[in-house]
């Protein structure tokens, strides 16, 4: 299956998208399907990447990348979105430097080798993700027993509701993750002579 939107050319793009996106290109070697794909509308490539990052890149809270990686692993298996499985399984094998933790996650976290923190975390994501409307206050007790505090469930939730939008993006526009992302964090790294 091919992306049903054409990409545009780099060179097309205004200046602030294009430069950003090659400095991702600079950084991972590779330009992520994603950043052309959302380019094709700079204003709203503009948005999805300030709350992207304000989300998976602040430095606040006690969520770590590898966590914020794993709510995005686990939403995104449950929404059905290859991509976001693929690219953002990547980055938490990375983050948490162990190369079977995104495959557990992203078929059955409840019998992931992760932490009772992290499965409460990814329960919570998941209740976000498929019944918000069920939330309660005993979701918010179950989360202050394992160490979140308030402003860390936002963040939980603020994840899981963005790549809701993330999943529905890709999935509606075939979105297909690059080659590289399939092998990223599986293997040890090549030092650099």
């Amino acid at each position: 299956m091919t992306q049903r939107y054409p990409v545009p050319e780099l060179a097309s793009l205004p200046e602030d998208v294009r430069a950003r996106i090659l400095e991702v290109q600079e950084k991972a070697g590779f330009i992520p399907n994603v950043f052309l794909a959302f380019a094709r509308r700079p204003a709203e490539w503009r948005a999805f990447f300030a709350y992207h990052d304000a989300l998976m890149l602040k430095e606040e809270g006690s969520l770590s990348k590898g966590e914020r990686e794993m709510i995005v692993v686990a939403t995104s298996s449950a929404n059905g979105c290859l991509y976001c499985v693929v690219a953002h399984g990547a980055l938490l094998r990375i983050y948490e430097k162990q190369p079977l933790v995104s495959d557990q996650v992203a078929v059955n976290y409840r019998k992931a080798d992760i932490t009772p923190r992290q499965r409460a975390m990814l329960d919570f994501a998941l209740k976000v993700s498929q019944r918000s409307a069920e939330i309660e206050e005993a979701d918010f007790e179950q989360l202050h027993a394992h160490g979140f505090d308030d402003e860390d469930i936002w963040d939980i939730a603020a994840i899981s509701a963005f790549f809701g939008l993330s999943n529905r993006m890709a999935s509606f526009a075939s979105m297909l993750p690059n080659p590289e992302f399939y092998l990223m964090g599986r293997l040890p790294r090549e030092k650099k002579a």
